[in-house]
């Protein structure tokens, strides 16, 4: 019995001391920390003169009795006189020197911008870059003195159930704390270089711009977004990685711009289907659908390659492949390496600069045609390019390859995807003019003991591979 209450007592101390651990890991308050970090927060204020509209537009019949009294109000309206709007976001100091962070959609199209401080000053401030990409933007105000500054966090280091505090100027209300935790990482919204935190702490708008700080005063976010559907904060909040945020801030400081690595190539992620059909063993990678004119096309990279290591780095998918290749300097000289046909080959590719390459318009499809009579095959009925419809389906004039005619609902090809009026240019990694090419390919896969066939489709001018059973019917 005396061996027994020892042993509880010891897990009773064990567990004092365990909620005492936990009592401290929980601030009591973040009244220090919120202090210490308000001077480096600001409010910010845009004005913009945008051009006047009618005024509303009243559809009175003729001879009503209301007819004189709309058109003297309308009379009475501004017209097409301009008229000056304003907007309110938030942002913070990054450095004495007066560099400021804030969202792009913030001071986006802003004719003044005017920045408050907490303790009350105002100053104008001035775009030094802004990143619509990233929806980041960087300001620089014009000071008398030394501004108090917050500095960045590693926001990787950030986890799960971390403390963070959100500040900013939520719905015009001035100066406003709020706390939560890190209820997510790496989250991805809608952009190529998206990696946000989620958090429950209270952003509403006009929090757009501020700071995400963890609980040593570091920046490790940017409140960029909410997930609502009222407009107001519901505990689902995205701030942009500072780790994102500083190599795009130090971009814009140095050259007023980003400057982005390129690589040239349209990619895809790999499903299982599409990874069995070119014989990898896993989904890992980014499947190459296009090669346009550049670095990659330059270097030797081919339609159907599968891009395993970029820069020494295993390629987990598309996304990871597009963010290290932008985070990579413009210029460098790169290993990749690719799977093709069944063996790994290494390429040496000099970067290019991807805002270089938005300004450029993509290159139309250069094939050429062959017209043979629509078939059915793999659930769908096909027919080679025709000028007709080429034209009905605003192709290139040179387009090659089969139109999906018709497609059976019930089919593999329509649950993967495929539909009307789709262009399907290559199967195997070959070439297709006719279906009777199809065929060929069909049949050498079920020859070969495969179980699916890639086929490269067009929709709109976008190519995406796609894997379709070839088992016998």
């Amino acid at each position: 019995m005396a061996h027994r209450a020892f042993w509880l007592g010891l897990l009773a101390t064990a567990m004092i001391l365990l909620q005492a651990i936990q009592s401290q890991a929980r601030p009591d308050s973040f009244a220090d920390l919120a202090e210490e970090i308000s001077n480096s927060v600001v409010n910010i204020t845009t004005s913009t003169v945008v051009a006047g509209n009618q005024g509303p537009n009243f559809n009175i019949p003729e001879g009503s009795p209301f007819e004189d009294f709309f058109r003297e109000f309308q009379d009475r309206s501004p017209g097409d006189r301009p008229r000056r709007t304003s907007a309110l976001g938030s942002g913070f100091v990054i450095s004495e020197d007066g560099y400021i962070v804030t969202n792009n959609h913030v001071i986006e199209r802003a004719d003044e911008i005017f920045i408050e401080f907490f303790s009350g000053e105002e100053l104008e401030a001035k775009v030094v870059g802004t990143d619509p990409s990233t929806d980041i933007a960087l300001l620089k105000v014009e000071a008398d003195k030394p501004l108090e500054y917050v500095n960045f966090g590693d926001s990787d280091m950030a986890r799960v159930g971390d403390w963070v505090l959100a500040m900013g100027n939520p719905l015009g209300q001035g100066f406003s704390v709020s706390a939560g935790i890190v209820s997510a990482r790496n989250r991805a919204l809608s952009g190529s270089y998206d990696d946000y935190i989620q958090t429950d702490a209270a952003i509403n708008r006009g929090n757009s711009g501020g700071p995400l700080f963890n609980m040593d005063g570091e920046v490790i976010g940017v409140n960029t977004a909410i997930l609502s559907p009222n407009g107001g904060s519901i505990g689902i909040g995205f701030s942009m990685a500072s780790n994102v945020v500083t190599r795009v801030v130090d971009q814009l400081r140095e050259f007023g711009e980003t400057r982005r690595g390129w690589l040239g190539v349209r990619i895809q992620d790999l499903d299982e289907d599409v990874a069995e059909a070119l014989g990898l063993d896993n989904t890992k990678g980014a499947i190459v659908a296009g090669v346009p004119e550049g670095p990659a096309k330059d270097a030797g990279v081919l339609q159907g390659d599968v891009i395993v290591t970029f820069d020494g780095v295993d390629v987990e998918n598309t996304g990871a492949l597009v963010r290290q290749v932008g985070n990579t300097e413009v210029g460098k000289t790169v290993r990749v390496v690719v799977f093709r046909e069944g063996k790994t080959v290494t390429l040496k590719i000099k970067l290019g600069r991807r805002e270089d390459a938005e300004a450029i318009p993509a290159a139309g499809n250069e094939e050429d045609n062959a017209p043979v009579e629509p078939q059915s095959l793999l659930g769908m009925m096909l027919s080679p390019v025709t000028p007709e419809l080429a034209a009905e389906l605003e192709l290139s004039d040179s387009a090659e390859g089969l139109v999906v005619m018709q497609i059976d609902e019930a089919s593999e090809a329509f649950e993967k995807g495929l539909r009307r009026g789709d262009l399907i240019t290559e199967a195997g990694q070959q070439q297709l003019s006719r279906v009777g090419d199809l065929q060929d390919r069909v049949d050498e896969a079920r020859e070969g003991g495969r179980k699916s066939l890639l086929l490269l489709v067009r929709r709109g001018g976008e190519p995406r591979f796609v894997a379709l059973s070839v088992s016998e019917e």
